[in-house]
């Protein structure tokens, strides 16, 4: 149960609350004599209370929407461990995040769980590139490319004995980040 939670921390983390900083300057890159132009964005997720793979989303700059978001292997299918994608199904369309990196930190830094034993408690946080994955913008964002520097975090009060097996009181997992995309 705890490998589970952990995998589904570090999803939450990656997907769950994105706080994202950043400024709304502009890059600009020439291709074949045309100029695609990359624009801030803001980006959190954020799951309370749970270790599945739901999730809800918000995202400012260059893109202000909002909505719930979903951990899904490539093929569309729910990924209860966050393996793999987090599905953004935002109001003005979709995209998913490819947040495999992110998660496979943040279940490495869960292994040393409880942090803090004497209170039975955790806090930790990792930090790793996600990319927009190609081809999955729907809507709004169906061109939409990008990566982002996302942080996952968890802060957590299991139920004693610790350490021992245990089960959260309280969770709240955030990943937030801020990136650059090409809309």
């Amino acid at each position: 149960m705890r490998g589970n939670r952990l995998a589904a921390a570090g999803a939450a983390l990656l997907a769950g609350a994105l706080a994202v900083t950043g400024c709304a300057s502009a890059a600009a890159k020439s291709a074949a004599g045309s100029a695609q132009v990359s624009h801030a964005v803001h980006v959190m997720v954020y799951s309370i209370n749970s270790d599945g793979p739901d999730f809800r989303a918000v995202l400012d700059g260059a893109i202000a929407d909002y909505g719930p978001a979903v951990t899904v292997y490539p093929d569309g299918k729910i990924d209860p461990s966050h393996s793999s994608d987090l599905q953004l199904n935002l109001t003005r369309g979709s995209f998913r995040l490819h947040i495999a990196g992110l998660t496979q930190r943040f279940v490495a830094a869960t292994s040393h769980e409880p942090i803090y034993p004497r209170t039975c408690s955790d806090h930790l946080s990792v930090t790793a590139p996600v990319a927009v994955v190609a081809g999955s913008g729907t809507g709004a964002y169906q061109k939409i490319s990008g990566r982002f520097t996302v942080t996952a975090a968890l802060d957590e009060d299991e139920t004693p004995p610790c350490p021992g097996p245990t089960a959260f009181r309280w969770q709240v997992i955030t990943m937030s980040g801020s990136g650059f995309i090409t809309p």
